[in-house]
């Protein structure tokens, strides 16, 4: 009779504990149901300042400005005191550094990325790019080390790590014969559809997929990399940044062990590069917007980081615009009749400058840029000629709201973001 009653007292004991465990891990350290990562290629606080100026005036306030935590981050590679842009992604992915010109978990001495380690945990994930969702950016959230496009997209078909995906660049997952870029003949795309993915190449084709659906699907929307903001608006047949990320959210929280969701405003970076303010500063609207959707859809209990991952040709606005100008009222010349929009570097440098001259002398163009220079070098101009623009060792931004967030403060090396991403999975 007595060992009885000590079987029964140990029997309840355990099960008290049991659902202590479960107390805890429920009602006291709560988990978000949704993690969203937005990486805004060339996000720094200057940038902030001149696109808040665009969208509505000195005294607006973007979407981003909005999330209650801040930080600046350093963003340094293995190698540079300035990450390229697959460094900096691979440190944003894996918590780790990485020399520049590696992207993935292998090159950063890891073998998981955020992405693995979500799944491990029971999470369902989605990806959204508007560039090429095999650029190097976000490649580094799944790739393996390569750093070709056509083995990046044979990584994404055959490790099929990723189950919601949006972006352009199918012309890399296509053979030759089917006008694509492949030259081992594989359709990836073909290969991922009997995988059990389904394929949607328009807006509209998005829209139509019904919400309940348990979600393999992959959205292919140009053969290389999207639609611009302005081209868009203009009526395009493709989605927008903030359509695919209210899409990929709706579609991912079918799932009760949550989501992590990885949105790449890839345009803010390569409209930089080609030292066009206007449409950088469209695309970094884009981004807003899509961070403003992020807010409505997640719910409360949801956490929303967003960074930028590199300082891109130094570009500033000048001069004295009025308290309420905005849009194209900030853009040409000021009042002074100087240039309202400015770079550090860039194809709009003039065109004698040192750097130039040594392109000139190497025999080509590495960017195969034309020899005279764009009339809209009058209106931005560069400092120094470059035929890209290229990265500063700059702070970037990050910001966000949600459980693990209140770390966002100070200055911070741009490993931190892993780290609050890999806390709260």
């Amino acid at each position: 009779m007595r060992w009885r009653n000590q079987i029964l007292a140990l029997l309840c004991l355990v099960i008290f504990c049991a659902l202590g465990v479960l107390y805890f891990r429920h009602w006291v350290v709560q988990k978000p149901f949704g993690i969203v990562l937005f990486i805004g290629e060339g996000l720094t606080p200057g940038r902030v300042a001149a696109t808040r100026v665009y969208a509505g005036g000195a005294n607006s306030r973007l979407a981003l400005e909005t999330l209650p935590s801040m930080a600046l981050l350093s963003n340094y590679s293995r190698d540079f005191a300035v990450a390229d842009e697959s460094g900096a992604a691979t440190t944003l992915a894996t918590g780790r550094k990485a020399n520049n010109r590696n992207a993935g978990a292998k090159t950063s001495g890891t073998a998981a990325s955020i992405i693995d380690l979500a799944r491990q945990k029971g999470r369902t994930i989605g990806l959204v790019t508007n560039t090429s969702l095999t650029n190097l950016t976000v490649a580094a959230f799944y790739a393996t080390g390569q750093s070709r496009t056509d083995e990046i997209a044979r990584d994404f078909a055959e490790q099929k790590k990723i189950d919601i995906a949006f972006g352009g660049g199918s012309a890399e997952f296509l053979p030759e014969s089917k006008g694509g870029l492949r030259r081992d003949g594989r359709d990836l795309i073909l290969e991922l559809r009997r995988d059990g993915f389904e394929i949607v190449r328009t807006k509209a084709e998005l829209e139509n997929v019904p919400r309940w659906r348990r979600p393999r699907l992959l959205g292919l929307f140009s053969s290389a990399q999207m639609a611009s903001a302005k081209q868009v608006a203009s009526g395009s047949e493709q989605p927008s940044l903030s359509d695919m990320t209210r899409r990929a959210i709706e579609l991912l929280q079918w799932n009760p062990g949550g989501y992590l969701l990885i949105v790449d405003a890839g345009l803010m970076g390569v409209a930089a590069r080609a030292n066009d303010g206007e449409q950088t500063l469209l695309e970094t609207v884009e981004l807003d917007r899509a961070i403003a959707v992020a807010k409505s859809y997640t719910g409360e209990n949801s956490t929303i980081l967003a960074c930028g991952n590199l300082g891109i040709g130094g570009l500033t606005l000048n001069g004295s615009p009025f308290r309420r100008d905005s849009g194209i009222a900030v853009l040409g010349v000021n009042a002074a009749g100087e240039p309202a929009l400015t770079w550090a570097t860039g194809p709009n440098g003039p065109r004698d400058s040192q750097n130039h001259l040594a392109t000139e002398a190497g025999g080509q163009d590495p960017a195969g840029t034309e020899k005279i220079a764009s009339a809209t070098a009058r209106f931005e101009p560069a400092a120094s000629f470059a035929p890209t623009a290229r990265t500063t060792v700059t702070d970037v931004l990050a910001v966000g709201r949600g459980p693990g967030s209140e770390r966002l403060h100070g200055f911070l090396d741009n490993s931190a973001i892993f780290q609050i991403m890999q806390d709260q999975l």
